[in-house]
């Protein structure tokens, strides 16, 4: 336990280096353009490039020390010796099996310390995988980690979590990654099993973390290890686990899509619970940017806490990684969207067209909220973009309307136009296309740049920007044939709730009416009418009564 603590601690020495590294370089580069008669500028320089470099020559001769007799391979070794009796002890608990629930929480946590110590503290002049039993170890870790992050018997909430951010970083790393595929298919099974369970019912932001890194390299432009928009910037630690290369999993995927089909119970609770999750973290995103423009636009002086930035980036990466995984369950099983015989499909399509489409409007509508604080380019809000956000969205569109039979085309298409919500002009922006000016509305700046997915052919392939425009082109003639072909509707055969669609379903026992979309999102929740409160039975299809 000292030696694990140690090497923790000698961590700091290497980040301080790699800190005076680039403040010396920093300093230098400004020496270089420093004009010639701001002497005194140029004097404050040399001095702070004298104290980095003397600071940065005694840092360095303290890491070689430290290199030699902490990071030694003896030490190594040691560190190696104590994961692997932590292992042990752990199974040999799990198979005793009540004698788990005492399982002191010291071994689990010395379990994933000195994996983390092995993999990042030690390279590259003694690599783990010289270990002796390299890859066996890590196979029986990912056991422990795939079974135990959502074990009932350990009670302690801290260690939970650190089971689960142990299991999400696990899956970023391709070595470790394929120790997890190499698992029992039972233990393999239910490990996507658990990461299926609802996620009202347990912290869900890392099991959706995990999901989206099984997916990432599969989804509509999502091969990037980095944003477009950042890649000039330099990260902070390239070793972090979200600016790994996408490793996607097939075999996890299809034991996902297996379980998906398989229990028509599962699919519609875990995915009605990721469209309330992304209809909560959107929600929250633009309030907060809604706050941010505010204060920007004051005359005096603001500052926006940085832990508001910090929240509201937070709230748009879920947005998008909770779009990814739907992306991700469309294209593994899209009959639990499509295939209309299924328990809850039609209301989860509805359901995701809605989400899909206020999404869009609110993105890609020009001179909007989005766009005014994506420009501001405040520290914290790096990560808020159109790219990110848009190629999710089409993403799921184009499994839907494009890489579909017929009938799921026709279903999906039907449900997109119903919805009060769609607007054709959200589709043509994905391309570059503008919406006409607006009588009397100022003209954009000549120099904007609108956002078009055609300018991204380093991350969008030209079959996938060929999908795009197919589904345009679909998109553009249904609404003309739907628009020709609507008939008025008279104020008294329109739901009574959302006065947006016909009535179309009448409830038992009480005969009240709404449209099918209200009554079964309603019915989620809540087994009462909206009228009269009595207990819903059943609903059935209304057929309004023909007119002598």
């Amino acid at each position: 336990m000292c030696m694990e603590m140690l090497v923790f601690q000698m961590v700091g020495v290497s980040d301080d280096v790699n800190e005076y590294a680039l403040a010396l370089k920093d300093t230098e580069e400004k020496m270089s353009r420093c004009p010639k008669r701001r002497r005194d500028i140029y004097d404050e320089l040399v001095k702070s490039q004298k104290v980095f470099s003397e600071k940065l020559n005694h840092l360095s001769r303290r890491l070689a020390w430290i290199n030699v007799t902490i990071y030694s391979k003896e030490k190594m070794q040691d560190i190696y010796w104590l994961l692997q009796v932590c292992i042990r002890t752990i199974e040999h608990g799990d198979r005793i099996g009540s004698l788990f629930a005492f399982m002191p929480e010291f071994y689990l946590s010395v379990v994933m310390n000195s994996y983390s110590a092995l993999k990042n503290y030690f390279s590259p002049v003694n690599s783990m995988e010289d270990l002796p039993g390299y890859e066996v170890t890590l196979t029986r870790l990912a056991a422990i980690l795939a079974k135990h992050f959502a074990d009932s018997r350990i009670v302690g909430t801290d260690i939970r979590d650190s089971l689960m951010q142990a299991l999400a970083s696990y899956v970023c790393y391709p070595h470790s990654l394929r120790a997890v595929e190499r698992i029992p298919e039972e233990q393999r099974i239910s490990m996507m099993k658990n990461l299926l369970a609802p996620y009202e019912q347990r912290p869900w932001a890392q099991t959706n973390w995990i999901l989206v890194r099984l997916w990432r390299g599969c989804g509509f432009g999502y091969r990037y290890t980095r944003l477009p928009h950042l890649l000039k910037t330099k990260p902070e630690d390239a070793n972090l686990p979200s600016l790994q290369k996408p490793c996607p999993s097939t075999l996890l995927q299809r034991h996902m899509a297996d379980l998906l089909r398989s229990d028509r119970e599962m699919a519609p609770s875990f995915l009605n619970s990721v469209l309330n999750q992304l209809n909560w973290a959107f929600s929250e995103f633009i309030g907060m940017i809604q706050e941010i423009q505010q204060a920007a636009e004051r005359l005096e002086r603001n500052f926006v806490d940085s832990r508001q930035l910090k929240v509201c980036a937070t709230c748009f990466d879920l947005s998008v990684s909770l779009l990814r995984v739907l992306e991700m369950t469309v294209t593994l099983a899209p009959e639990i969207f499509l295939d209309w015989s299924r328990p809850s499909s039609e209301l989860l399509l509805r359901r995701l067209a809605q989400l899909l489409n206020q999404v869009l409007n609110r993105v890609t509508a020009e001179r909007n909220l989005f766009d005014r604080v994506v420009n501001l380019r405040l520290p914290g809000l790096e990560s808020v973009d159109h790219y990110p956000i848009l190629v999710a969205v089409t993403g799921i569109l184009v499994r839907l309307l494009v890489d579909t039979d017929f009938q799921g085309a026709e279903r999906a298409t039907a449900v997109l136009l119903a919805d009060p919500c769609f607007q054709l002009r959200s589709i043509q922006y994905l391309l570059g296309h503008t919406e006409p000016l607006v009588l009397g509305a100022a003209s954009p700046a000549a120099d904007k740049k609108h956002f078009s997915l055609q300018s991204y052919t380093d991350y969008i392939s030209q079959e996938e920007l060929a999908k795009v425009e197919q589904m345009l082109g679909h998109l553009s003639e249904e609404s003309k044939q739907a628009a020709a072909s609507t008939l008025p509707t008279s104020e008294e055969d329109l739901c009574p709730i959302c006065y947006a669609h016909p009535i179309s379903a009448v409830f038992k026992p009480c005969s009240h009416k709404s449209c099918k979309a209200c009554i079964n999102q309603h019915l989620m929740n809540n087994k009462d009418c909206f009228f009269c409160k009595a207990t819903i039975t059943g609903v059935d299809d209304y057929i309004k009564p023909a007119t002598s």
